[in-house]
């Protein structure tokens, strides 16, 4: 069976093509642009040069259309589509897992859209055109939310008045659930143990970043709040702190609720505490070079996960494994080893020549500690083609 994994954004479509007898990626592309003047689209089959198309594209239907002619030839190739898993971000209490699409699936997203307002529109765009054209065949919404539904209302709710929660649903929805999910599940594989036995730290530490706290596979709780703003530092968002300076900033700063979010959102994080970047890579060169300002962000944005790691070993009562995943989470052995020192006393010894030989899939603590502690590559289009066989099946 074929599975096309779409991932629509405001101005760009991610998609994968899979073959789900081998899991293997039969192509995949990317669509940049679209609405934009200087529209791209390149297209990857492994075996043959990319496909590149320089064109206008004015909408994620024109987009949808040209892609899915690139993808599915002139019919001279047995490429064909089966089902479509379409990545949404935002399900709010709807959903607690993936599910195929109807009208009133499609609903309930409309109405989520005002908690995700740059995301869920284009999701629906992309979903809308998908269905368009290609009708006859199932697609299913894949919730970057729906993970993380099974934290208990002592984990979700905030402590404002009930019918910031009652009226409007404001709480903790969670993100990067897809990617949470696929690597606990691979760590399960690693450890050794059945996954609905395990306690379990994931840190998807990317450009956004979260941590979740999983006990026998099911979220206890996670990082991210009402917004994907809350939690752990990240390239320029703020994470965590005091709401009363949100107030305190529009005043001194003159700033509208629009201006706020922005300051928060893409002003903040790493590049508001070093003034040298976003990219976790300049920030380290910088404060290698003797920024002080930068030294001062990395450790922010280190203490900040270590802090998050001993607050979830103490709500699951210790834990199997710690799992890094996403840009850094991977690729930085620097921050895992800033993040896991001086942590013995919770179980948690980092072999420091493991940790620096950069192995994907591997166990690097040190023997005989009872923590261990993985890097497993995320893949949120593998997770998102697996629920979408599983229901199509």
């Amino acid at each position: 069976m074929n599975i096309l994994v779409v991932n629509v954004g405001s101005s760009t479509i991610k998609y994968q093509l899979f073959d789900m007898e081998t899991e293997s990626v039969v192509c995949k592309g990317l669509l940049d642009k679209v609405g934009i003047r200087g529209s791209t689209l390149e297209h990857k089959h492994p075996g043959k040069d990319t496909i590149r198309i320089d064109k206008d594209i004015d909408d994620h239907k024109t987009g949808m259309d040209l892609i899915l002619k690139v993808l599915l030839g002139d019919g001279t190739e047995e490429v064909h589509v089966d089902a479509v898993g379409h990545r949404v971000v935002h399900g709010g209490e709807s959903f607690s897992s993936s599910v195929v699409i109807d009208e009133s699936v499609i609903k309930v997203i409309e109405d989520c859209s005002s908690l995700a307002p740059l995301h869920n529109p284009p999701n629906l765009m992309g979903i809308r055109s998908c269905m368009g054209l290609l009708p006859g065949i199932p697609h299913v919404a894949v919730f970057d939310t729906a993970f993380h539904q099974t934290m208990k209302p002592e984990n979700y709710l905030y402590a404002l008045p009930r019918e910031a929660y009652e009226k409007y649903k404001v709480r903790r929805y969670g993100f990067h659930g897809t990617s949470h999910e696929f690597v606990s599940q691979e760590a399960a594989k690693i450890l050794g143990k059945p996954y609905g036995e395990c306690r379990m730290i994931t840190l998807h530490l990317g450009s956004g970043a979260s941590m979740a706290a999983i006990r026998n596979g099911l979220v206890v709780d996670t990082s991210m709040g009402f917004t994907p703003l809350e939690g752990l530092v990240m390239g320029t968002r703020t994470g965590d702190m005091d709401p009363a300076i949100v107030c305190y900033l529009m005043d001194k700063l003159g700033l509208s609720p629009g201006e706020m979010d922005s300051y928060l959102n893409k002003k903040s994080g790493l590049l508001g505490l070093s003034g040298v970047s976003a990219d976790l890579r300049y920030v380290i060169e910088a404060a290698d070079s003797g920024d002080i300002h930068a030294k001062e962000a990395l450790e922010v944005y280190c203490l900040r996960i270590k802090g998050y790691v001993g607050n979830y070993m103490a709500k699951l009562n210790g834990c199997d494994c710690l799992v890094f995943t996403a840009g850094v989470g991977e690729n930085s052995s620097l921050v895992r080893e800033r993040v896991l020192e001086n942590m013995d006393a919770l179980g948690i010894g980092l072999d420091r020549e493991k940790n620096r030989a950069g192995c994907m899939n591997c166990d690097i603590s040190l023997p005989g500690t009872p923590v261990r502690i993985y890097v497993v590559p995320t893949n949120e289009e593998l997770m998102i083609a697996r629920e979408t066989l599983e229901l199509v099946r």
